[in-house]
């Protein structure tokens, strides 16, 4: 307990999920938590249970994204860590196909714009506060910038083609923030997190209900070598280690929180056959 005690810590896409389960946990270790979710009712919820501060955003926006900014900087002031959770697959009723062939243009944009420059404005929007801040005292700025991409951003997606992508620019966008902010002088560290079969709210049209359901989820289970469903909490946990100082000589990393999906193959070869001379 205590790991993260003093850090005032923003997440994004807060309101469910993975998002939910890192401000649970950041409360957890002593952190003031801000919810930022563009979802008010479920936002207040998470909020008024933790004790957190709640920030209306669409992280689409730039304007809001400035008002949150300004928002924590005069009711908290200041902002050490952030954790951009907010993102979409594209596989809820709203969206149209998302395979190669067929994914609409207006999809594509939308999806990265929510997913890629969401988090490109967090990022913005957090250091200018952590450097802000630091000028004011005349200390070097420091601060965590955690980015969730994913194991889709590592391998390709075809029936998810905009959401893969998204995940790709993410991962390349944190390691050009990590770079930047160590060249300026800034303890500012930057890095991902590479989630893949986590079980939370985004993957229910994908599960489906029922016995389809079951059938998908032991399908998908079969493909993890550790042969089990991640969860929030699990991404969670590696959030607080990359917020707090214990991770203060990583920055440009990725963490991969996937079972061993990205390592590779647990099927043994076949030995070969004995020939006769």
């Amino acid at each position: 307990m205590g790991r993260l005690l003093g850090k005032i810590v923003v997440i994004t896409g807060s309101a469910s999920g993975i998002g939910e389960a890192c401000a649970q946990r950041c409360c957890d270790e002593g952190a003031q938590v801000v919810i930022a979710d563009i979802n008010k009712t479920k936002g207040r919820s998470v909020a008024l249970k933790l004790g957190a501060l709640f920030v209306h955003l669409d992280v689409t926006k730039k304007k809001e994204w400035e008002q949150a900014q300004e928002k924590i900087l005069k009711e908290l002031g200041q902002w050490d860590v952030l954790i951009n959770s907010a993102g979409i697959i594209g596989f809820s009723d709203s969206f149209g196909p998302q395979d190669v062939l067929n994914v609409s243009l207006d999809d594509w944009r939308y999806i990265q714009a929510v997913n890629v420059e969401g988090t490109m404005l967090g990022c913005q929007q957090a250091i200018k506060a952590m450097v802000k801040k630091a000028q004011e005292e005349n200390i070097t700025p420091t601060g965590s910038i955690i980015n969730l991409s994913s194991r889709s951003g590592v391998v390709g997606i075809p029936m998810a083609a905009a959401y893969a992508a998204s995940k790709a620019a993410i991962r390349n966008h944190s390691k050009s923030v990590a770079l930047y902010c160590a060249s300026q002088g800034w303890k500012i560290r930057c890095n991902t997190l590479m989630p893949a079969f986590i079980l939370s709210p985004m993957w229910d049209p994908i599960l489906g209900a029922g016995k389809q359901r079951e059938e998908t989820l032991k399908h998908l289970i079969s493909e993890v070598p550790l042969k089990e469903a991640g969860h929030p909490d699990d991404v969670a946990w590696a959030s607080v280690y990359l917020a707090s100082d214990e991770a203060r000589y990583i920055t440009g990393a990725e963490l991969d929180i996937d079972g061993g999906i990205l390592a590779g193959s647990t099927v043994p070869p076949k030995k070969a056959e004995k020939y006769a001379d």
